[in-house]
């Protein structure tokens, strides 16, 4: 996220211009995987359990499902229709990825992943810092790791003062979490292919969640 020289006033890609550089690192570090890799998890360490394409899923399903299903009602007050593509997708019903029978094949995760990212700098075109700060959701569904995910977010979580796990997230907090967790994927992604004996290729930013105290950065 930049900081720098910024006001109310400043646009919402230049205060996350990381957006535009995501897709482009995840295709990277997967790029030329056999099925045989892509496949591969291993219940050894917590984050092998989800595979490579089912973590390049969860990325697909999470952005559209944080800024349509959360944010829609809020964004697009007068419906979904002209967002085309970037509006198609579906969630599987055997965990926090895509479904598996409409989106089989990784070059099918990667499009919806890129939609997911088109459609976040879309709205980020739109916003201001001032709009992402003041712009905010009701949780009260909110799980209890976010007291640990709140140490990483400066400025956008507030809790409830009486109800428990009942948080209020700005719009600025949701498009850092969504970066956060792109990141935090990738980083799985790569010590699933060293588990692998496989090279990895990109840097991936060592921030957000990844820099948290006592976050699991175990390699294999």
């Amino acid at each position: 996220m930049s900081t720098n020289r910024i006001s109310d006033t400043t646009p919402g890609d230049e205060i996350f211009p990381q957006f535009t550089g995501l897709y482009a690192l995840v295709a990277s570090e997967v790029s030329g995987l056999s099925d045989t890799h892509l496949d591969w998890s291993s219940s050894t360490w917590e984050w092998s359990k989800w595979s490579i394409k089912q973590q390049v899923s969860h990325m697909g399903s999470f952005l559209p499902g944080w800024l349509l299903r959360r944010w829609g009602n809020q964004l697009f007050p007068d419906g979904l229709q002209d967002l085309g593509q970037l509006a198609e997708y579906k969630k599987s019903d055997k965990g926090w990825w895509l479904d598996e029978e409409r989106y089989p094949n990784l070059s099918d995760l990667l499009q919806k992943l890129q939609d997911g990212l088109n459609l976040a700098q879309q709205i980020l075109s739109t916003e201001t810092l001032g709009s992402l700060r003041t712009k905010e959701e009701p949780r009260p569904d909110t799980p209890p790791h976010w007291a640990w995910f709140a140490d990483a977010h400066p400025t956008g979580i507030r809790w409830h003062e009486s109800i428990p796990n009942f948080t209020y997230i700005s719009l600025e907090a949701t498009f850092r979490h969504l970066y956060f967790e792109v990141i935090t994927h990738l980083y799985n992604i790569q010590r699933i292919k060293k588990a692998q004996n496989l090279h990895t290729v990109v840097i991936v930013p060592m921030e957000g969640y990844l820099a948290l105290p006592n976050w699991d950065r175990s390699e294999p």
